[in-house]
């Protein structure tokens, strides 16, 4: 099980093997945390998912499933992509969300990545309550295998620090 770190941060300041961007279907960038990874990794990043839409995910990338790029002009080596549900008060959606970290531990695990850098997917406009994003993300990423060594939780407020500290102990 890796070390889980949490921080009040920029994820695009992180120092990791790997980012991980709460992106949208497309790939090609957005707003929050994918909009800051795009424009802080510069064109790179952007020619890396127009590659992947142009390929394997020309309908978009599935909620729940991850896939990298490079990290471009970021600090880190790669972006591990994935893309988060939004929350629903009518549907339990929790599973697309534990799949999101799952899913990007299994690429870093590809990529030999032994540092990861995860933002709180789903938690800002796709409206997941933040304690209960939290509480999914830590479940996830201790229940899942990996040979990732850390993974530090970047958040951008301080609300979002003490839900995921209170969880993650």
């Amino acid at each position: 099980m890796p070390e889980i770190v949490c921080v009040r941060g920029d994820i695009t300041e992180a120092v990791v093997d790997a980012v991980v961007n709460a992106a949208n279907s497309s790939l090609l960038g957005g707003g929050g945390v994918d909009g800051a990874i795009h424009r802080r990794g510069g064109p790179e990043i952007l020619a890396a998912c127009k590659e992947l839409r142009a390929g394997p995910y020309k309908a978009g990338l599935p909620t729940g499933q991850a896939v990298a790029t490079t990290a471009g002009r970021l600090p880190a080596r790669w972006v591990i992509h994935t893309v988060g549900p939004v929350y629903s008060r009518q549907e339990d959606r929790s599973h697309l969300l534990a799949s999101c970290y799952r899913e990007s531990l299994r690429v870093a695990d590809e990529l030999g990545a032994a540092t990861v850098a995860f933002p709180a997917v789903s938690a800002g406009v796709y409206g997941w309550p933040m304690d209960d994003a939290a509480r999914i993300a830590v479940t996830a990423v201790r229940d899942t295998p990996t040979s990732v060594s850390e993974v530090r939780f970047v958040l951008f407020t301080d609300d979002a620090l003490a839900a995921f500290t209170a969880v993650a102990g």
